[in-house]
């Protein structure tokens, strides 16, 4: 991959808090790279306020210290990075995995075509990932792995039902080339997830709360035509 990059607004980032919200319902935070002062703050907000977060550093792993990634993930209901980010996690740490569940709640890894192996206290759960019909670009794939991952943790669903979810939204956007190029109707995405991994409650779930917007035409990148309720 061939980047550029400029901070734009998220420069200022820092400069918001998420007790600007007055008091909003919020279910969950996922905390993605941003602003460095920004990503070290919000953790600690949300674990002041009480709310589950998601820690994803991702490409801003790189220029954190391990005191700052420690302090960073601290109360996390999960830490969800890929296979290489994860062994840099452990160095600049020094942490082995169950060093690290001390920190957070859940650590879920995820390993491209090898699926994600998802890591707790007391268990260890590998998923297969949802094979492309065609691989195009593999850019994007891990925000929408990270859009299924929210959808299931939100509805409270099993690991293994929310990995599936999670694999199958990046293969949808693994298959265009672009991060935003792909769309599916929430039926054709329960389809190719009973066809890839069969039947399952939480599908019927998924389906039977959704709800059809007044703009069908007017279709979304995550589930087409179709919005999830919560």
């Amino acid at each position: 991959q061939i980047a550029s990059f400029h901070t734009g607004a998220m420069a200022r980032a820092r400069e918001l808090s998420i007790r600007q919200l007055n008091g909003r319902s919020i279910d969950m935070v996922i905390i993605s790279p941003n602003d460095p002062a920004a990503m070290h703050a919000y953790p600690q907000e949300c674990c002041e306020l009480g709310i589950p977060f998601i820690f994803d550093p991702s490409q801003q792993l790189a220029r954190m210290d391990g005191e700052q990634l420690v302090e960073s993930m601290r109360g996390a209901k999960v830490l969800t990075v890929n296979e290489y980010e994860f062994e840099m996690a452990r160095q600049k740490t020094g942490m082995d995995d169950q060093a690290m569940l001390d920190l957070v709640e859940t650590i879920v890894v995820t390993k491209a075509a090898n699926g994600s192996t998802v890591i707790g206290r007391d268990f260890c759960l590998d998923v297969p990932a949802a094979a492309p019909a065609e691989l195009i670009d593999p850019t994007g794939g891990g925000d929408a792995y990270r859009a299924g991952l929210l959808t299931g943790l939100a509805r409270g669903y099993s690991w293994e039902v929310t990995c599936r979810l999670a694999s199958l939204a990046a293969t949808y956007a693994i298959e265009q080339s672009g991060t935003m190029t792909h769309s599916y109707s929430l039926p054709q995405f329960a389809e190719r997830y009973r066809s890839t991994f069969g039947n399952t409650p939480e599908l019927e779930n998924l389906l039977a709360t959704a709800v059809k917007p007044q703009t069908p035409d007017l279709a979304g990148t995550q589930w087409g035509a179709w919005e999830v309720g919560a």
